[in-house]
Order: structure tokens, then sequence, then C-alpha cells
């Protein structure tokens, strides 16, 4: 995690990290000012900190309160050597708590990462440098021998080639890459989490059988989102990239809806609005731009290549976003690659849901076909030493599709994960099942998994499958676990052997969407020097309802953004005409604004935790329609999850509303005393909320201009430089 620190008034500094601020200072005897935690005290919190996380983690985990619980540790100093030092930490519990209980809660503070990192003696490599953004990829490099060269099948190159071509390709883009966890809880199964350390919404996590394979899945991930523009789907872009030459990609087109807003004639083949606009409903205006928010320039569409006879269909970036997210993109050493991976991904994704919603029940791999892989049995056996049984299933539907699904099971909670992985490899898709089903997961982890259910409606809610796509964690059904399975094991193989396997692999995988009756269509992406490529298949591998784009199309966010983040200085007309919008286009009184809007504020901000209820809320207060904020408060209070300070500032308001809809009440009789309860400062907030003199308490200014909100400008400054990359490849290649 990259740390940036600032040097304030006096001995006081400043440490910045992700959305948070910590300010440090030094006690008055150190010529300080005594007005924050020194350096060291930071750090002696940490570790009592992290063991009781641990604690609170264990006791969470097996339904046992914590309120009777108490953390103590005091670090003992040598007095001959003030750096060699005891760090006691006490643990009070309460008689009711059994012994086992007792024996496992000391144990769980073992597993403390601070104390085990001070244990373990980190290294300090301290170095001047010219610039602090400088790349830091030496960051990723992991200590294997100069000369190896490791192949994995589907890989073209070695892993270590593939890594240092990856890093160094980011490096060059300018983006720093972090490394921010490894696990490795079972043999043969890593995974890792990394980030861009100036934008950390920026992040993916890599997945394999050894760390190398792992961090070659994780850079590779991120560069298909960066050629993909993943990560910065659904936000708004700024003014400046809104009107720059190209706001996607330098092969865009822009296409003007037709009369009475019908679909442009240049978008889409038959095909495609046969699947997309069955009803004609579909209008171009629901095909806009969300990112550049540019209406007058029409409707951004991206070009592809029809895989059937190779002509060019420009597909809307709105239409894209909203259906695909990130399912059928993929970056590789070569294009064959890219694609095998790519494929493999659809195939693994649109079978799972086709197992799952339609409750089909597997048939399990033979024992004698487990044991011709056994560092994926190690794997196995790992986790159900840890009490976690394990079913290995054949996903292929009787040999037709690559795909593999290892299923866990957890006796503790009663629920279950069903983790699927697919490649042209028998052996790659089984492992890939296995490191995807712990990838970033603990063994705690496992306890939040839902449990099975035979109710069938509960598997077909489109929500479901979501929540399978982002981690595998939906409902799954009872019938699953059939001992009667619907089909018979097929010891499948789509591979290919030879220097051609990806190519002759990936035109198998074209093949078995041609049987289909599937078209497919392809875009790649090599602008910013390294090839990846995005596989669009309709009415097959979109993860979102296709109606969405009439009813729930991200670019609603154009109906609000300009007026929400102007929100202060809108007059009373425009805050109507604004709070009418927010409750004609029924959305959730929960949802988050900021996606909304497509802004990404600092979480640690109420713009952060602003919902659409809190939102109305504060419009009617500004429009002094006191019963419908009364109501809205109300609401607030019962259901919404936010901070202690925010929900006490709503109880204050709260309890001033309730007096000045009394006709019979006087807000002067209970102000003395609402203040003993609830402090001045949030008194004046609250009353200044009700009689105009305070609008929209806790929202600082903005506007379209983005003033103030670092963090969405971090996530813009990423893209800036993926966007010159583009530019400038483009003046080279004129």
């Amino acid at each position: 995690m990259e740390i940036k620190v600032n040097f304030l008034d006096k001995l006081r500094l400043e440490a910045k990290f992700d959305d948070f601020t910590v300010i440090a200072d030094q006690p008055i005897r150190y010529k300080g000012d005594g007005s924050a935690p020194g350096p060291f005290d930071y750090f002696l919190a940490s570790s009592a900190l992290c063991a009781a996380y641990f604690v609170k983690l264990y006791c969470e985990t097996r339904n046992i309160p914590t309120e009777n619980i108490r953390l103590s540790q005091n670090n003992i100093v040598d007095p001959e050597n003030r750096y060699q030092q005891i760090f006691k930490i006490q643990v009070e519990l309460p008689a009711d708590i059994s012994a086992k209980d007792r024996q496992g809660i000391l144990r769980s503070i073992e597993r403390c990462t601070v104390k085990k990192v001070v244990q373990t003696g980190p290294e300090f490599v301290i170095e001047e440098v010219e610039s602090l953004e400088a790349d830091a990829q030496a960051l990723l490099t992991l200590n294997t021998a100069s000369d190896a060269a490791t192949y994995i099948v589907g890989k073209d190159l070695p892993l270590e080639q593939t890594i240092a071509n990856m890093s160094g390709l980011l490096a060059e883009l300018g983006i720093k890459i972090e490394i921010a966890s490894w696990r490795n809880i079972v043999p043969n199964v890593w995974s890792l989490h990394i980030r861009d350390a100036h934008s950390a919404m920026c992040f993916t996590n890599g997945k394999g059988a050894s760390k190398e394979s792992a961090l070659a899945s994780a850079l590779g991930e991120y560069i298909e989102r960066l050629s993909c523009n993943h990560f910065y789907a659904g936000q708004y872009w700024g003014e400046e990239l809104a009107n720059a030459d190209f706001v996607h990609y330098p092969q865009e087109r822009w296409f003007q809806p037709g009369p009475k807003n019908a679909l442009p004639i240049e978008i889409l083949d038959d095909y495609c609005r046969e699947i997309y606009n069955p009803d004609g409903e579909l209008l171009g205006t629901h095909l806009y731009d969300t990112n550049s928010g540019n209406v007058k320039r029409g409707i951004c569409s991206l070009p592809f290549v029809r895989q059937s006879d190779g002509e060019t269909v420009y597909f809307p970036s709105n239409l894209i976003e909203n259906l695909y997210v990130s399912n059928g993109m993929s970056a590789g050493n070569t294009l064959a690659e890219a694609q095998v991976q790519c494929l493999s991904e659809i195939f693994e994704r649109a079978v799972k849901r086709e197992i799952l919603e339609g409750e089909i029940t597997l048939p399990d791999v033979p024992q004698d076909v487990l044991a011709k892989y056994p560092g994926i049995l190690a794997g196995i056996a790992g986790l159900e030493e840890q009490g976690f049984p394990v079913l290995v299933k054949d996903a292929s539907l009787g040999g037709v599709y690559p795909v593999m699904c290892v299923t866990l099971m957890n006796p503790r909670t009663g629920g279950v994960f069903a983790s699927f992985g697919a490649h042209p490899s028998l052996e790659v898709a089984l492992e890939r099942s296995l490191t995807e089903l712990l990838q970033g997961r603990s063994f705690e982890g496992l306890n939040d998994l839902p449990r099975p259910t035979f109710e069938s409606h509960a598997l077909t809610e489109p929500n479901n499958f979501v929540e399978h796509f982002i981690d595998s964690s939906g409902i799954v059904s009872w019938r699953f676990f059939s001992a009667k399975s619907n089909y018979n094991f097929v010891e499948w193989d789509f591979s290919s052997q030879g220097p051609n396997a990806n190519t002759e692999e990936a035109a198998a995988l074209f093949g078995i969407l041609k049987d289909l009756g599937k078209e497919s269509y392809m875009a790649v992406y090599d602008q910013l020097g390294a090839t990846a490529c995005r596989i669009l298949v309709p009415a097959y591998s979109e993860i979102y309802l296709i109606e969405d784009l009439i009813w729930d199309n991200t670019n609603k966010a154009l109906l609000f953004r300009e007026d929400i983040l102007n929100l202060h200085r809108l007059d009373k007309a425009a805050l109507s005409a604004l709070l009418y919008r927010l409750e004609d286009n029924e959305l959730g009184d929960y949802s988050k604004v900021s996606d909304l809007i497509g802004i990404k504020f600092d979480e640690n901000t109420v713009w952060g935790q602003l919902t659409v209820l809190e939102l109305k809320l504060l419009i009617n207060l500004a429009l002094q329609h006191f019963a419908d904020a009364h109501d809205l408060v109300g609401a607030f209070l019962q259901y919404n999850d936010n901070t202690l300070d925010r929900v006490l500032f709503y109880q204050a308001l709260n309890a001033v509303l309730d007096v000045l809809l009394d006709d019979e009440l006087e807000l002067a009789d209970y102000e003395v005393n609402f203040r003993r309860m609830f402090g001045n400062p949030r008194m004046d907030a609250a009353l200044g909320s009700a009689n105009g003199s305070v609008r929209f308490f806790g929202l600082t200014e903005t506007s379209m201009k983005l003033e103030g909100l670092d963090k969405h400008h971090r996530l813009i400054d990423s893209y800036k430089k993926l966007h010159a990359a583009r530019g400038r490849f483009v003046a080279k290649t004129a």
C-alpha cells in the first residue's frame, strides 16, 4: 500500500492512503503540540487493533457476543535497549464462554497480521528517487532464477517473460502497480490482489497454482480491463474528455438518432436488432454515452468484426457497458491466447447460468480421473482437512462444453459455493474452478456463503446470476446435490498440441458457438502495447437483462448528474424539478447517489454515503417541505446504515421537526435540552437546516468541474494515461 506523507506546520505530519488521512504529531515534551498521536503510538495501536479484529472475527463466526470481552496491550521496554520490547496482549473473557472457545480466541490472536510481520522482521529499503510518481514495478518482482522459463498450458510465453512484458507495459503507461495482498491457504492454490497505487479503484485479482501463474493472471486481467476501459465503466469522465477528438477509442464513431429518436441505421445489424429491440421499444436516446454525457455528439459506437463474414458492425458503448460488464474480455501474449481465454470465460458463465437456473444435477468426476492431477487433489485435501466437504463435478453437459465445477460445503453454516472454470484442457478448467473458489478468500470468508434452497424462483432471479458473476456467491439449488445426475460423466478434451495450439483451440471454441446458432463479434485492442480482445455473443454472453437498456440504463445518470453536482446553486424551481425526477424514475431509495451519477466520492464523506432517500430528504428540507422531510427522516433512522454522527444529526433534526409540525409546541421551550442532548454544533446544523440558513448539511459544494473530488480525479487521471497512449499510437501510425 502506498502511503504519501505531507509535512504540515511545526512537527505535524499528514499520511494519505486510499480514502483516509491520518495526522501525527509529537508530545509537547518533544517540541510538538500533542495535537495527535505520534507515529510510534499508531504502530503500537495497530497491533492491539489487529489482535482485536481477529478476536471479533472468531466470535462473530460462532455467534459469541463481544460486548463483555475486553482486550488490552502493554509494551514492556528493555531498560538497556529500548528497541527490544515485549508486547503483552491480555484478554478478559466472560465466565460463560466455553474452555474450547477461550483457547480458540487466544489462538485467533496468533493470526494477527501486524504481529506476524513484526515477528518475521520486515526489510526496509531507503532510497532517493527523482519522482514519487515513477513506476514501482519492482514491487511485482518475484524471486525466481534469472534463467527460469516456466511454461503452463494456455500461455504462449513463459510466465517469467509474460510477467516482465506486462509489468513493463504498465510502467511505460505511468501506472504504478502495487500488490495489496497474497493468499495461499491450501496447497497449489494462490491468489493476489493488485491495484493502482494512485487510483485504488483500479484493481484486479489473480489466481493460479503457483505464485507466478497467479501474478500473471492478475496482470493479464489488469491489462484486459485497461484495454477495454472496464475500470472506468459507468463513471463520468469530465468535460475535457467529453469534448476530446475521441472519448473511448480513436476508431469510435458517433451517430445521431433517426426520426422520432429511432435507432441510427449505422449501428448494429439485423441479427442484433432482433435481439436487442424485439418489440421496437429501444430508442436511440436510450443509448447515449454515460461516460461523456455528451448528448450533442450523438451515440458513441465502437467497431466489432462479425466472425461469420468479417464485416464490421458498430455497437453503442452504452449497450456494451450495460449488458456485458467485464464478460468476454481478455489479454494475452498473442491474439489466439487472448481469444481462448475470452471464449472460455464466456462458456464458463453461460453454462453456469444454464446449470444453476435449470437446477441441473451434474455427474461427479471419478476418483481415478482426479488421481491424474495430484496438485489439484492436494488443494482439495487441504479444504477437506479444514472441515469443508468438496464435490468435483463435470459441467460439460455431456462433453459439449469445456467447463468443470468444484463445489464447497460449509457444515458450520450450511452454506455452499459452486465455482466453475473453463478451458479446452480439462485439467486447466478444473484448476481454474479450484483457484476461483479460493480467490482472495480466507477460511473465515467461507462462513458467509448462502444456503442452498429448493425455491426455484430464488435461483432464476436476475440478481442471483449477477451475484454468481461477481464472486460466485449466489444461491445454489439443493437439486444440484442430488445423487441422480442429469448427464453422464465425460472425460472431455478440447485441447490441441504444438505451436498453433491456441489458434486451433480458439477455432474449436468459435465452432461450438456456431453449432449453437450464435453469432459472435470481436474487437481487438493493441494501442496500449498489449494484445487484448473483447468478444460479444448476443443472446448468450450478457450478464444483465436486455430490457435494462430501456428500464435500468446507466445513462439515467444524465437526468441527474449536473443538477446533483450543482445542488447548492439550484433555486427552488430547479430543486422541485430534480425532486420530481428522483421520485418519478422509480429509483431505489437506498441506492447510492454515487452509483446513480457515476462519481467516485470519498466513501468516508457524506457524499460517499449519500442515498437517494437522503438526497430527497435534504431537498425537501431546502424547500421547507417539513412533513415530507419528517417522513423521510423516519425512514432514514429506521433503515439506513450510516455513521453514528450522521444518525445523531438526523435524530436531532427529527426532534426539531416533531416540534415544528405540532401547533401546540414551541421550539424555544425545548432548545436548551435539545442542545444538552445533541451538542451545540449538531443542533446548530439541525436548526439551520430547518430555518434555511444551512442547506444540504454535510455535502461540500462541487460542480461539473468536480471541485474537491480527489478520488474521482485520481480515476480520471488513470484514464487519461490510456487516452494519451491511444492518441500517441494514432499519431505514430498515421
